[in-house]
């Protein structure tokens, strides 16, 4: 018997709008997905991986190095093999029929980043469906780097929100974003001068938005840290957010304290 079922939702995006007119090729990093998911298993937590359409998630190619290891050749070996081979990671669901079976069985949902989500999560009805389940719960929802965007698709019109906000239309973008279930929260997601450095030297092209100004548009509390690509998490009631693929560690090991701390005898 484990702990609880913690619910894993990655992209299936392959790639990502850039301006003028092209597309960056994207995915969902490593280290993000495999750190947090690792530790969940360890703290005697099953995980289950779901995606829009129930395939596995591509990691971005970026991601696939020791250098998001903090160079430790070992971890890095140990990430591939437990994405390449661990039973969890190989048996992927589709978001809807995971709705579909019930929500209440898991404890916890977890969303990794890479620019991804960006393309899909932000904007997809299933994921919006999870996030308003745990956040009218109260469940640990944690998400990490880009993966905080994710957080709008709880709102009701998260598509309309998402091409105003592309089209540059910003009050437009506010006013889809009324009665958003996060509004308020304090949040971190991954920042605009880091994203300049990724747009500068992954997609060598710039995306119609930034992270942290999309989720300021839509009402969130949001702030980075001072350092760039140093680790930062933020916490605000169920919601623990971390800003970039260093917070990587802080926050698996965050969310597994809001979850134990969740089934605790009251």
């Amino acid at each position: 018997m484990t702990k609880g079922k913690v619910l894993v939702i990655g992209s299936n995006a392959t790639r990502i709008e850039v301006q003028g007119g092209g597309w960056g090729a994207t995915g969902q990093y490593l280290n993000e997905t495999v750190v947090p998911a690792m530790a969940l298993i360890d703290a005697d937590y099953e995980i289950v991986l779901a995606t829009p359409d129930g395939t596995k998630p591509h990691i971005d190619a970026t991601s696939d190095s020791a250098a998001h290891f903090d160079s430790d050749e070992a971890a890095y070996r140990r990430a591939k093999s437990f994405y390449a081979e661990h039973p969890a990671m190989n048996a992927p669901r589709k978001l809807r029929e995971v709705i579909a079976e019930g929500l209440d069985i898991y404890v916890g949902v977890f969303v990794p980043g890479g620019h991804a989500p960006i393309a899909d999560l932000m904007q997809d009805r299933d994921m919006g469906e999870v996030l308003r389940h745990f956040h009218e719960s109260a469940k640990p929802t944690a998400l990490l780097c880009h993966g905080p965007i994710a957080v709008v698709a709880a709102m009701p019109r998260a598509r309309e929100f998402r091409a105003a906000l592309i089209a540059g239309a910003v009050e437009t973008a506010r006013k889809w974003a009324k009665g958003w279930q996060y509004a308020g929260y304090r949040m971190t997601v991954f920042s605009a001068s880091e994203e300049t450095v990724a747009e500068n030297q992954i997609l060598h092209a710039k995306l119609y938005f930034d992270m942290p100004f999309a989720l300021t548009a839509a009402g969130g509390d949001v702030s980075v840290g001072s350092v760039d690509f140093a680790p930062h998490v933020v916490i605000d009631r169920e919601l623990i957010t971390g800003q970039n693929p260093r917070s990587d560690h802080p926050i698996a090991a965050a969310f597994v304290a809001a979850l134990d701390r969740s089934l605790a005898p009251t």
